[in-house]
């Protein structure tokens, strides 16, 4: 018996969109990490890109249970003495709700280069347009 490797070039990468709208954060990040790391092929390999590219939309309307939006802060630091800044889940969804979904998902990914590969597959939107037509995307349904 041998282990079969799939080779890097013969490993096609579809693209696929999902709606944010009314799913919750953490679990819609889980399916969107598996999709961008190929869990879900059955020639998954941990040290390869097998993932497929995934457009996120509507992340606006992603839903994040109990208090987070309030009392859940996202601390950025500039390395500066005194540069710690603290923002809210809901100043953060204001601003630029595409954060959420990304910060989100790249928890949930390697931290190597591979994982910063496998991140720029990830596109997340605002609201229900994309410009990715041109990669003919098929719609992905989550499980909830």
């Amino acid at each position: 018996m041998k282990t079969f490797l799939p080779k890097a070039g013969s490993v096609e990468h579809k693209w696929h969109v999902v709606d944010a709208s009314g799913m919750v954060l953490g679990r819609l990040a889980v399916q969107v990490a598996n999709l961008l790391r190929g869990r879900h092929k059955p020639i998954y390999t941990a040290h390869m890109d097998n993932g497929d590219f995934v457009i996120v939309i509507n992340a606006e309307k992603v839903l994040l249970t109990g208090k987070k939006e309030t009392n859940k802060f996202f601390m950025t630091y500039s390395g500066w003495k005194g540069g710690e800044k603290y923002e809210s889940v809901a100043a953060r969804r204001a601003r630029r709700p595409e954060l959420l979904i990304t910060h989100a998902v790249k928890g949930m990914i390697p931290k190597n280069r591979l994982g910063r590969r496998i991140i720029t597959k990830l596109k997340v939107y605002r609201g229900a347009e994309h410009p990715h037509q041109s990669q003919q995307p098929a719609p992905f349904t989550l499980a909830n």
